[in-house]
């Protein structure tokens, strides 16, 4: 039951380590995957590809904290250094612990290795009140793996009841926000989650003007506003910018400026930002599944491959998968596997219907379209269409919903991209604005002063 506590000592610890430059630190997600491992400290090096293997626990009795931890050099499974830590349980202490273990990790490499010129660390303190760092430290394994994410809002909520100058817990919850919405677990709608994201954020950075989770997920809620103002200007890649600037080990940074790049049409920075995310965290699936995504739009000899790592691995979202790749190579049980996921249409029973009108998409698919409308409006009657309904519509004809600006780049969106409906579209979006400041995508050309086109 203090799982929780000890994976977050361990992950705050390694957030330390990273920031070291003359150490490369394995991810977190590749890490983690060796708790309560029964295999051998040189295994395990072997395994991660490193020389040297940081273990520890944590025990958490009422008011005592024990941590003991110890560093080893697998080449000789020798130990470099090792401490056990006996303290009450204080904000004060777990911070202190985490700089004393910090340092001496790097002071016994320092010596091991001959690395000069390495500074002290110093880790600041976020917040006096330790009933809200222990609610911090549930809540971010939640939104790293899109689980339980209102569960998680809850704790940061009740974090910030206690210590409301409490920034981690501020830009942690501003972050999950539009992922709530995005993977049902909240039913607040888009506008009213951005909102309130952006509220978050900029409070986080009122308490620390250098967060760099929330000047990404400000940069993120920008990025996805839909009402014409600001949208996909410089400053959302600026401001991703200065994020990756302050911390260039968040993958979340880079999974969303992916993302952006994306929308702008310009898929191979996306691509170079989906695996520069994925070296941060290989078995991040957001990342991995954006990575499909980008491979499936382009049509990529690759697709194939990374889309059976990915099921093999169980870390690619099959509720995304691009339908129009999966018609257009016959994968039609899969198709319908996509179909009948409960964030997409399951309990609709016409999947069949829609493989064909993919392997069709000339004909006229009107009455297809609207009756998955309306099925949709039944079991969610927001007022709207759900980012998997149009990415899943449009490409046979639903040019009136306007898709995710990211999907609209996938083969299957060709037709799509003749129409008015997209002209308009990249137009009030604001992405035509930043063409016209930065550049257009390779498949699309300016077209006289103040037109365009796109293949």
């Amino acid at each position: 039951d203090q799982e929780y506590f000890s994976d977050g000592m361990a992950e705050e610890i390694l957030n330390v380590l990273v920031r070291v430059s003359a150490l490369q630190v394995t991810s977190r997600t590749s890490a983690f995957r060796y708790k309560n491992s029964d295999l051998r400290i040189p295994e395990i090096a072997e395994e991660l590809k490193v020389r040297h293997v940081l273990e520890g626990s944590v025990r958490k009795s009422g008011d005592t904290l024990r941590i003991t931890a110890q560093l080893i050099d697998a080449s000789n499974d020798k130990h470099l250094w090792s401490e056990t830590y006996d303290r009450p349980l204080t904000t004060d202490n777990i911070f202190a612990i985490q700089d004393e273990i910090s340092n001496a990790i790097v002071q016994a490499l320092s010596s091991s290795l001959q690395l000069e010129g390495i500074e002290k660390i110093t880790v600041s303190k976020t917040t006096d009140n330790i009933s809200a760092y222990e609610l911090y430290l549930k809540a971010r394994p939640l939104f790293l793996a899109r689980d339980d994410l209102d569960a998680a809002d809850a704790y940061l909520l009740k974090a910030i009841e206690l210590d409301e100058k409490f920034s981690q817990a501020w830009e942690l919850r501003a972050a999950l926000q539009l992922l709530m919405n995005e993977y049902g677990f909240t039913e607040k709608s888009y506008l009213e989650q951005r909102s309130l994201a952006e509220v978050l954020a900029l409070k986080a950075l009122s308490i620390n003007p250098r967060s760099a989770l929330a000047k990404t997920a400000l940069a993120n809620i920008t990025s996805i506003k839909t009402d014409g103002s600001d949208n996909f200007s410089a400053k959302v890649i600026n401001l991703f910018n200065e994020s990756i600037e302050i911390n260039p080990n968040i993958a979340t940074s880079y999974n969303w400026r992916g993302l952006t790049y994306s929308s702008f049409g310009m898929l191979d920075k996306a691509k170079g930002d989906f695996q520069h995310c994925i070296e941060l965290e290989p078995l991040y699936s957001a990342c991995y599944s954006n990575l499909s995504s980008n491979a499936f739009f382009q049509d990529s000899e690759q697709a194939e491959e990374i889309l059976n790592n990915g099921l093999g691995k169980d870390i690619i979202n099959i509720q995304y998968l691009d339908l129009s790749w999966l018609a257009k190579y016959r994968k039609e049980s899969l198709f319908k596997i996509v179909v009948n996921q409960k964030e997409n249409l399951a309990g609709w029973g016409r999947a069949e219907e829609l493989y064909l009108a993919y392997l069709n998409p000339q004909q006229d698919h009107r009455e297809l379209i609207d009756d998955a409308l309306a099925f949709h409006k039944k079991i969610k009657p927001d007022d709207l269409i759900s980012l998997q309904l149009r990415m899943m519509l449009v490409p046979i004809g639903a040019y009136e919903l306007a898709p995710d600006a990211a999907t609209m780049w996938g083969f299957g969106y060709q037709d799509y991209r003749q129409s008015d409906e997209f002209k308009a579209h990249v137009r009030d979006s604001g992405i035509y604005g930043y063409w016209q400041e930065k550049g257009f995508p390779p498949q699309c050309r300016p077209l006289g002063a103040d037109d365009f086109e796109c293949d």
